[in-house]
């Protein structure tokens, strides 16, 4: 049986139903799609498609570049809560401010795309103007086409959409993005395609900063990884070398701390980071591939949850330096004329202790007996903090 699609819109087109439902006839038992137009405030405009298989249901943005809202597994939430209570039109995000921090106007989701020109830390030329803001365009860039496909056979749901990051003398980058979930599945896969529509060759620069709060993230919290090598970014971050993978609870004042890992992998390059709460009863994993994403960051930021206490856990294809810095030690991706990459990323929710066990045991199994090097200082190579 071949899989049924819906145009959720198409602006080239001009297809834009104000609302689509899709339930039991079209899906199955217990699943429903309903894409609906939020209303009032900084989140008016932005339409959010709402998927549930079933199991696990979450909420993709296409308004904002196809990022992830929210998501629940049951009564495991996996989101956060920001001071930017969103999600925020990217209308209202002050991008381009002088700062070139504007961008965390916005920043409100469970997984938000950093790039694609660049990402990281701001970047201004030699006449003070922002050259490169804040983690880049793309999370604050809407598609212009979306659709969603059902295929009760193989008991797929996928909601594709596409981003054009592109103007004229500047580098001209598509993101053709599919959020895939299977009915009853705990999980997600997110498959990206990066594809360089000029006919000169372009730069790409992409991270998955993937957000997690309370009640997932508390006091005791910890980061299960198959860590090779442990650097902090700053020596703020050196502070806390020593419990580079565990969390304090609420702390007001707390001023983030960064580390940049490389993780090791099984014979076919899949590599597994969870994030699991003081329990042991509630986790989540993300799992890659290190060929297509070879740099992992772990941002930690336990303030009081009223400032955002949250920590992300982030595949990339670069670390979140400078854009300058980056090219400088080689993780600049070039991209030949039409050329064109892919990315995939699965987020697994984790609802109960065996759950979690399981997770903790494919990961040590990863790590094996092999011992970390956990630096006690930022190192030459992996941030300027480091040289």
């Amino acid at each position: 049986m071949a899989a049924n699609s819906w145009k959720i819109f198409d602006a080239d087109h001009g297809v834009y139903p104000d609302e689509l439902k899709l339930g039991p006839p079209e899906l199955g038992p217990g699943c429903a799609i309903h894409k609906r137009t939020l209303r009032g405030g900084a989140s008016a405009g932005v339409d959010v498609v709402e998927v549930n298989n079933g199991r696990l249901s979450f909420g993709v943005l296409p308004t904002r570049g196809m990022g992830l809202w929210r998501a629940e597994l049951g009564s495991l939430k996996l989101g956060w809560n920001s001071p930017a209570k969103g999600p925020v039109n990217p209308a209202y995000v002050p991008l381009w401010e002088p700062s070139g921090l504007g961008w965390l106007a916005g920043f409100d989701e469970l997984m938000c795309r950093c790039g694609l020109e660049s990402n990281g830390g701001p970047v201004h030329g030699d006449d003070g103007q922002l050259k490169y803001p804040l983690h880049g365009k793309i999370a604050n860039t809407p598609a212009h086409t979306v659709s969603v496909s059902v295929d009760r056979e193989a008991g797929e749901i996928v909601v594709e959409g596409i981003v054009d990051e592109a103007r004229i003398y500047h580098p001209k980058l598509r993101l053709i993005s599919q959020v895939r979930t299977r009915i009853d599945s705990p999980s997600l896969t997110i498959v990206d395609r990066v594809i360089n529509l000029s006919a000169e060759p372009a730069e790409l620069q992409l991270l998955y900063h993937t957000n997690f709060g309370q009640p997932l993230l508390d006091e005791g919290a910890r980061v299960v990884a198959p860590a090779k090598t442990v650097v902090p970014q700053t020596p703020r971050a050196a502070e806390g070398y020593k419990t580079w993978d565990s969390y304090a609870g609420e702390t007001p004042g707390f001023t983030e701390q960064v580390y940049f890992l490389e993780l090791l992998a099984d014979a076919n390059d899949q590599t597994e980071a969870l994030l699991r709460n003081a329990h042991g009863n509630h986790g989540v994993s993300l799992r890659f591939t290190r060929k297509q994403l070879p740099y992992f960051t772990l941002w930690k930021s336990t303030q009081a949850t009223e400032d955002g206490y949250v920590t992300g856990l982030e595949p990339a294809i670069n670390l979140p330096n400078d854009r300058v810095y980056e090219g400088k030690h080689g993780r600049v991706t070039k991209l030949a004329p039409h050329e064109e990459r892919t990315y995939q990323m699965e987020i697994v929710a984790h609802g109960d202790a065996e759950a979690v066990a399981q997770a903790e045991e494919r990961i040590r199994k990863l790590q094996g007996s092999a011992k970390p090097i956990v630096f006690d200082k930022p190192q030459p190579g992996w941030s300027v903090a480091g040289g």
